[in-house]
């Protein structure tokens, strides 16, 4: 882990999100599932973003600092989040941001015959507010998404994921579709119960400022794990190239 620049001062980290790392220019943190990335129509103070910009104003409301959303989570997904602390570094952010390497993991219902792949598809959204394909490709927007499975069980599959573009509910949309949900999503499946077992792992991209390469990762909650028997092991140990465990 890249040692933050800043000193984290942890007694005073808002409930509901960890720091990972801050700098004069960015602050990257974990977000816990339940806590909104920014502010909604029905929610405006207990955001990841207005926490945070408490958080770096030292409590002194008055203070002139502020923070830019450079991309975005959903409420119940949970992990790896960035803030830009000016304008100028969000647009950079934006600049490169075809190149982030964003990895996340994934619990769905069943196993998937093919233990690797790519899920390709335009994506709209309806008047219900679920995303889904569509045959048009001027009615959506292409989304892609690469996964490889990383452990299985008799119901169950851990799956990492590749968000090669970053449309909405894409991940959630592509799996329900290809028939394996994810475990907690009552969005895209009915009778499901628990968290959204989708989780932001990894961020990999280079700094706006100085151009160094940076990445961090948010560990695995453990309500993920305690669908497998791994014996205290790490479900990225011992993988072969399907994916499967040795």
């Amino acid at each position: 882990m890249i040692k933050s620049k800043i000193k984290i001062r942890t007694k005073h980290v808002p409930a509901g999100l960890r720091i990972l790392y801050e700098d004069r220019d960015i602050i990257v943190i974990d977000k816990s599932s339940g806590l909104l990335s920014v502010e909604a129509n029905y929610e405006a103070e207990n955001t990841a973003h207005n926490l945070l910009t408490n958080y770096v104003r030292k409590g002194n409301p008055k203070a002139r600092i502020n923070l830019f959303v450079v991309h975005r989570l959903d409420r119940e997904t949970s992990g790896v989040l960035i803030f830009a602390k000016s304008l100028e570094i969000r647009e950079k952010f934006a600049a490169q941001w075809k190149n982030v390497e964003k990895k996340y993991i994934a619990l769905v219902y069943g196993n998937l015959t093919k233990k690797s792949g790519i899920i390709e598809s335009y994506l709209a959204e309806g008047d219900n507010y679920k995303v889904q394909s569509v045959k048009n490709p001027i009615e959506g927007k292409l989304a892609i998404t690469k996964y490889k499975v990383i452990k299985e069980s008799k119901n169950y599959s851990l799956l990492e994921i590749d968000l090669l573009t970053g449309k909405k509910n894409q991940i959630r949309a592509h799996l329900s579709e290809n028939g394996h949900p994810i475990v907690g999503d009552t969005k895209y499946r009915e009778n499901t119960k628990g968290r959204l077992a989708l989780h932001a792992f990894s961020i990999k991209f280079k700094h706006p400022f100085n151009n160094e390469e940076m990445m961090f990762e948010a560990k695995i909650p453990e309500y993920f794990l305690t669908y497998f028997k791994l014996n205290g092991k790490s479900p990225f140990e011992s993988a072969d190239k399907t994916g499967r465990k040795q």
